[in-house]
Order: C-alpha cells, then structure tokens, then sequence
C-alpha cells in the first residue's frame, strides 16, 4: 500500500518543480540586455541593463548589472505571466550615492505599473511597495499601521537573496531565507510578469533570478 501512495505523491513533488524556471544569464552575450528581457525604467534618467562576467557570481560567470542613473531601472521578462506564485533573486549593491538597492517586481503590467519589493544598503531596511502610473508608495505590513518596512542589515558588496511569495492579496517577504513580513493589497489582481529592479544611481548585480506559478 505504501508503495502504491509513493508514487502520486512523487508525480505531485515533480509537477510543483516543474512550475520554477531560473535564469543565471551565464549563456547570454556579454554587454547585452538578456534575450526576452524588457530593459526599461520608471520615470526619468537613463537606466543600464546588461549582461556582465563577474567573478563573485553565485552561479559563474555571469550576471545581470544596472550600471545607469534613472528613477527606477526595472528589467522584466516579457514571457512570464503569473497571478499566484513567487519571484526570487541573488542580488549585490555594489556602489550608489544616493541608494544602493536591489528589488524583485511581480504583476507588472508594463514599466510604471508593478509591486516591489527592495531591500537598501543605505537606508539598511526592506519595504515592499506598489509603483500605480509611475507613482511608488509603500505597503503598510500586516498586524501594524503605518511605518515604513523594517529595518534590516544590507550589507553592500554582498550577495543576499530577496524572495516575495503572492497568493491573492496576501504576499510574503523572504530576505536571506529569512522571512520578515506579510501585507496585503488588491491594487494588482491579475497575472503579470516578473523582473528586476533598482533605484537612482545604484548599481545593482543580479544573478540566479527565478519564478514560479503556485
């Protein structure tokens, strides 16, 4: 009987893997944005995306860098489309004056319309947002009213991993495998894609950027 139970539970285990895909871009040409991939911004100045060799990656050679000056530089994969699921990315500031951040956005329907979530070397915190038309505000955490994300060691020059899980209105905020909040809202309901994101004159290293559908 245990063997006959083993089997669709393994069946079951299989099909959920299947549903995350990872990219660690170490297959894309040098000094290119990645195939497939939108490379934008929100607002004004001139954001830059691209493909770059770097030998602190956490899966070598490559990585993806935002090396320009904008509002908000985002990069999305133009073939994703997930309402419920995840969105998980190695990231490494590595300079900026005035941010130094690295962010992971879902449901985005185009470049000024997304949720983010960030963490910041310099402002050492993690805060998840909603950018609506071009416009960010931040999301009030679940249990306390008003404040403004938490406080949290970024440490600049070091890779962290920045993890949102979303289900419905509810999402979930993984930093360094460990999770520090929830909140909630029902700006965005519907599917959108997945991708990156940084701010001002940071310049930003991802690498090992994955997703997934629940």
């Amino acid at each position: 009987m245990k063997t006959l139970l083993f089997a669709p539970l393994v069946s079951t285990a299989i099909a959920a893997a299947s549903l995350a895909d990872i990219v660690n871009f170490d297959n894309i040409k040098i000094g290119a944005v990645p195939p497939g991939w939108k490379a934008t911004q929100t607002g004004s100045g001139s954001a830059k995306w691209s493909v770059e060799k770097d030998d602190s990656a956490p899966s070598k050679p490559n990585v993806l860098k935002q090396s320009g000056q904008a509002t908000f530089p985002v990069c999305f994969k133009n073939d994703t489309n997930i309402k419920d699921g995840f969105v998980e990315v190695k990231f490494k500031p590595v300079a900026g004056k005035e941010d130094q951040a690295g962010g992971v956005i879902w449901r985005v329907r185009d470049s000024n319309n997304y949720y983010i979530a960030r963490a910041n070397a310099l402002e050492g915190n993690v805060v998840v947002y909603k950018t609506v038309n071009g416009k960010r505000s931040s999301l009030d955490i679940v249990g306390r009213k008003g404040g403004y994300g938490v406080k949290e060691t970024v440490a600049s020059g070091q890779w962290h991993t920045l993890r949102v899980e979303f289900a419905d209105n509810k999402f979930s905020l993984l930093f360094n495998g460990k999770k520090l909040f929830d909140v909630e809202d029902t700006t965005f309901t519907k599917a959108g894609k997945v991708g990156v994101w940084t701010k001002a004159d940071s310049v930003t290293l991802f690498d090992d950027f994955s997703y997934g559908a629940r």
